[in-house]
């Protein structure tokens, strides 16, 4: 098959996919407005971040599937991948590992007043009682969403002495030695520790909202790694102020650029100031998967999809 690559990524995967007798042709310099003229002739697209909507893919008429090196797949039109017989392939078993292990710096660095305590040291200044932390363990930990990131939270939490719920609408029978499954409601009312893992759709925004903070048992330190979508902004920094979170750990905005470069300009600038100057809230730039190994894995995870599904460019 004729595969285009437009973004840029792990060698392997070209050279893994090139190596079976596929053509790999690289278009991730290719403006968007010339995109539809590059991909008229191909069977498979490679993307990461670029959105590829059903304008776009109407113009590969030949189109056989989609892989995206990530988890996400919010920025592909999968309705028109199913309607279209293309298949849709991501790799989230690849970064799963960052992400897991993100959520417990970030975690430990909100319990125990790292970021805090790091600059005053470094503005000269020794406050120990000020600072005073936190122990995670004995702590109960909620999970929203027990997918590859929200069951790799859990496998790192293993040592720590926590209590682990987990809740997943669409999912069941995950329940392990130091795992407990149960309903939403119960892990809003019992959890020190909230931590979303779930993907973006119209199903899922905005799921934290006013009405889940009020629903809190007691008040919670709170993770988001997922999709910034998922949070409503104003209503999480409410909760900040009205003692229902504790503190935040972000690596994800609801006003993230769609090509996750940065803040969107469309994000108010009150609320932006509320958020980027709150002394409870610690922000990362969307890198909780952005590892080397992590690139590394997700270009293998998508090689195996790619090729177990189209050993001789024929679907299996």
């Amino acid at each position: 098959m004729r595969i285009a690559f437009i973004d840029s990524v792990h060698p392997l995967l070209g050279e893994k996919l090139t190596a079976s007798g596929h053509e790999v042709v690289m278009h991730h310099t290719v403006d968007d407005a010339g995109l539809p003229a590059a991909l008229s002739d191909v069977q498979g697209i490679v993307v990461r971040s670029r959105h590829v909507g059903s304008d776009l893919l109407a113009c590969a008429k030949d189109l056989r599937f989609i892989a995206r090196v990530g988890s996400g797949l919010e920025n592909i039109d999968t309705a028109y991948c199913r309607q279209n017989d293309i298949r849709v392939y991501n790799s989230p078993e690849g970064n799963r590992d960052g992400v897991g292990e993100t959520c417990v710096m970030l975690l430990l660095a909100l319990m125990k007043a790292l970021v805090r305590a790091n600059t005053q040291v470094h503005s000269g200044l020794w406050m120990r009682e000020e600072n005073r932390g936190t122990d995670l363990r004995g702590k109960t930990v909620g999970i929203i969403g027990y997918g590859q990131m929200g069951s790799a939270f859990a496998e790192k939490l293993r040592g720590f002495g926590v209590k682990v719920l987990a809740h997943d609408k669409y999912r069941s029978g995950f329940e392990r030695a130091g795992v407990r499954e149960c309903l939403l409601e119960r892990l809003l009312r019992e959890s020190d520790v909230i931590s979303m893992h779930l993907p973006l759709s119209k199903e899922t925004y905005h799921y934290a909202d006013h009405d889940f903070f009020l629903r809190l048992g007691k008040p919670v330190w709170f993770l988001n790694t997922s999709r910034g979508g998922i949070v409503h902004t104003a209503a999480l920094l409410d909760a900040l102020d009205h003692g229902r979170v504790i503190a935040a750990g972000l690596d994800v905005l609801e006003f993230e650029r769609a090509d996750l470069s940065g803040v969107d300009p469309a994000m108010e600038p009150a609320t932006q100031q509320r958020l980027f100057g709150h002394p409870r809230v610690l922000l990362t730039p969307h890198i909780a998967g952005v590892t080397h190994e992590g690139r590394y894995k997700m270009a293998d995870v998508l090689a195996r999809k790619i090729l177990e599904a189209f050993p001789n460019g024929t679907p299996s």
